[in-house]
């Protein structure tokens, strides 16, 4: 790697560390904000820190939110009779740009993977059954990624909440095995949640 100046140096090794970029992307990165005014850059910082000053988890489904309640759970149009469970807050995304799904998240923080030492109880299913309860909710999507851990997550929940005698459904299997679901386009999207199977 060439000799950079230090500040410069360390700015790049930040860029490297976020996911999917490289020496060369982060370089660039670096010299855009060299570049740019000092303004664009305090903006840029600004950003950063107002993310993780001014996020905090929903209340109810753990989305990402600004408030207590995220925006899909303050939006009375949406249906509270139809719960649509993520892995993580960005695999939203993919399944809101289909424009089908009306029902509101719940989102887990994660999938249940022993090799890396996460169990049912690491993840956000606490406040799933406190939402069940009601007798409100009709339908239960589970939307895991369509990993191993995905799979085993989909069936642990399953096991959980046939008790409540509430329609359980999985997203079908458009989606390749072993991606994720914020890889997904919106047709392959639209297709798993339309051909969803009871589980």
């Amino acid at each position: 790697m060439p000799d950079f100046a230090e500040p410069l140096a360390r700015l790049i090794q930040e860029f490297k560390r976020l996911p999917g970029v490289g020496a060369k992307s982060a370089q660039r990165f670096a010299f855009h904000v060299l570049r740019n005014s000092r303004d664009d850059a305090a903006h840029l910082a600004q950003a950063l820190l107002d993310v993780k000053d001014n996020l905090v988890i929903c209340a109810n489904c753990n989305n990402i939110a600004d408030s207590e309640l995220c925006s899909y759970c303050r939006d009375d149009r949406r249906d509270p009779a139809l719960i649509c469970i993520v892995e993580e807050p960005h695999n939203i995304v993919p399944i809101e740009g289909t424009r089908q799904f009306h029902g509101l998240y719940h989102v887990l923080h994660g999938a249940i993977s022993p090799l890396r030492g996460i169990g049912p109880d690491q993840l956000r299913l606490k406040n799933l059954l406190d939402r069940l309860q009601s007798g409100e909710v009709k339908e239960v999507i589970i939307a895991t990624n369509p990993t191993v851990e995905g799979e085993a997550t989909a069936m642990y929940i399953s096991r959980l909440l046939k008790p409540l005698e509430i329609k359980i459904t999985r997203i079908a299997m458009g989606i390749p095995v072993g991606s994720d679901l914020e890889f997904a386009d919106e047709v392959t999207m639209t297709k798993s949640l339309e051909n969803r199977r009871e589980i």
